[in-house]
């Protein structure tokens, strides 16, 4: 058994398509058809369901494809690992993040690159909670950043990174008084740009519209933060968003934010990797960044200011 038939396994399930496959992996289609046909010989067991076109992975196959990705995660932490013992950490780390979080992601990614100048570091910001969890489980990244409850499941961890809280965000010339904040109930009534109701960040906001017995009906939903400012920015729309975003975007010219009460609504979101022994060394390397950096305090100010360490 080679490793290049796992990959190749992998790319077949994950791409579900042996074209698509194979362009994946670089290498021709019947190169990659015959590479799992030796497999599945070796094996002694059918991985993949053939008809005229790709029909999915047989039951074996399914079990099979786990294996795989375990194996060929160590395969890549032995490696990293004996790399960071002679040279320092190399190599490729991955990140998801939902949407809402992404925009302090970056606080994380700047001083893990300044400790680790030679890892370059992907970053998937359009992940749900559930991708994410589902993706650390099959090794396709290697941290997640994402809301956290207590009912974390079983295999995961968790580093604390700071409190979402949300904000009302109108034009400036909306009509309304200037208060210093803003109710939920206030804020329904308003014509809204809302995120999707499958995501988790809508999923918050509704529940706290619920809480004062109120339903909002956005006339425009999106699956990016980016995407509500663009709307307000119009003049026709409000909409409610995480406070991280400002420490991107500011308040931009001719917007308003004011912090939303009644109730005083905040989520926690950290940094989520496996508890698997011996584990990424990308993620350990990471988690040691997470605990050492004040991510909460660094979102209270303007980009740009250098970041505090915790105590140790």
């Amino acid at each position: 058994m080679l490793f290049r038939q796992l990959e190749y396994l992998v790319a077949l399930s994950r791409e579900r398509h042996f074209a698509r496959a194979a362009q994946s992996c670089h290498v021709s289609q019947p190169a990659l058809s015959e590479a799992i046909r030796k497999l599945e010989e070796e094996l002694d067991v059918p991985l993949v369901r053939r008809g005229r076109k790709y029909e999915g992975l047989t039951p074996e196959g399914e079990r099979i494809v786990v294996w795989a990705q375990r194996i060929l995660a160590d395969r890549d932490a032995l490696k990293n690992e004996v790399g960071a013992l002679r040279t320092g950490l190399s190599g490729r780390m991955r990140i998801g993040a939902v949407p809402t979080a992404s925009g302090a992601v970056s606080l994380l990614t700047g001083p893990f690159c300044a400790a680790h100048p030679l890892v370059t570091v992907e970053v998937k910001a359009d992940l749900q909670s559930e991708d994410i969890l589902r993706q650390l489980q099959r090794f396709e990244i290697d941290a997640g950043v994402t809301y956290v409850h207590k009912d974390l499941p079983e295999g995961f961890q968790a580093v604390p990174l700071y409190e979402e809280r949300y904000v009302l965000l109108t034009t400036a010339a909306d009509g309304l008084a200037r208060p210093a904040t803003a109710t939920w109930a206030e804020a329904a009534r308003l014509p809204l740009c809302l995120l999707t109701e499958a995501m988790q960040g809508r999923r918050v906001l509704d529940e706290a519209f619920a809480e004062v017995g109120v339903r909002p009906s956005p006339r425009v939903e999106t699956d990016s933060v980016a995407a509500l400012f663009a709307h307000v920015r119009t003049g026709r729309w409000a909409s409610v968003v995480p406070r991280t975003w400002l420490h991107v975007f500011g308040v931009p010219h001719g917007m308003r934010a004011v912090p939303l009460t009644e109730p005083a609504r905040t989520v926690p979101v950290g940094l989520v990797t496996t508890t698997r022994e011996p584990g990424s060394v990308m993620a350990r390397a990471l988690t040691d960044i997470a605990r050492r950096t004040d991510i909460a305090a660094a979102l209270e100010r303007l980009p740009g200011e250098q970041l505090p360490e915790r105590d140790s």
